[in-house]
């Protein structure tokens, strides 16, 4: 069995009915060829049907312009059973004074308000390493626009949110070699606002 098919299987059995995963993820961080992250993630929904949760994200860089994530988790709130799979495809790299500029497709999968939902979107992001008091981390700016599919009355509506974070490795001596993440999420349009907190640990 692979480690993803065994990560998959885990969340399985301990995830109920009523899951969600949000964010943008680890994409900003130069991952190497076939590095592969698996994050655990606090959820706060602080926007109208919200509220607090964990999520789960499987991250994998499966060659220089492309890196792939996947997820689900535990949240409460109306908007439940949710799940997700993305991938991000690099347009311009980070070098020198060059920031990094991508484009991350995400297909998902949710239950809001007792309305079972596609979600199409596609997300323009902007990020660049610095250094932060001899700590290098990556801070992003990403603009996800959706299509939001009505299953239940084959409607639908757009969807915008803006999201600002920030992706580096720990700076606590003994922890340098798990990622953290901190990303806010405002909702532009028939969307929400959150704040998301992150740790990954490396497959490899």
């Amino acid at each position: 069995m692979s480690k993803l098919t065994l990560l998959l299987a885990i969340i399985g059995i301990f995830a109920p009915a009523d899951v969600l995963a949000y964010g943008t993820g680890y994409i900003s961080y130069p991952l190497s060829p076939q590095k592969r992250l698996v994050s655990t993630e606090f959820t706060g929904i602080t926007s109208t049907g919200g509220g607090m949760g964990l999520q789960g994200r499987f991250t994998q860089r499966i060659n220089e312009k492309m890196i792939l994530d996947a997820g689900l988790g535990i949240g409460a709130g109306e908007r439940d059973s949710r799940v997700f799979v993305g991938a991000d495809y690099e347009l311009f790299p980070d070098y020198m004074k060059q920031p990094r500029i991508s484009l991350k497709t995400t297909w998902t999968n949710a239950k809001e308000f007792d309305v079972r939902r596609n979600i199409f979107s596609f997300a323009p992001t902007v990020s660049k390493g610095f250094s932060f008091w001899g700590e290098e981390a990556f801070p992003f700016f990403s603009l996800p626009v959706g299509v939001n599919l009505n299953g239940d009355d084959n409607t639908y509506e757009t969807q915008i949110n803006a999201n600002l974070g920030i992706t580096g490795n720990l700076p606590i001596e003994g922890y340098r070699n798990l990622m953290g993440t901190v990303e806010a999420t405002v909702g532009v349009k028939d969307s929400f606002t959150a704040l998301f907190l992150g740790v990954s640990y490396p497959l490899n």
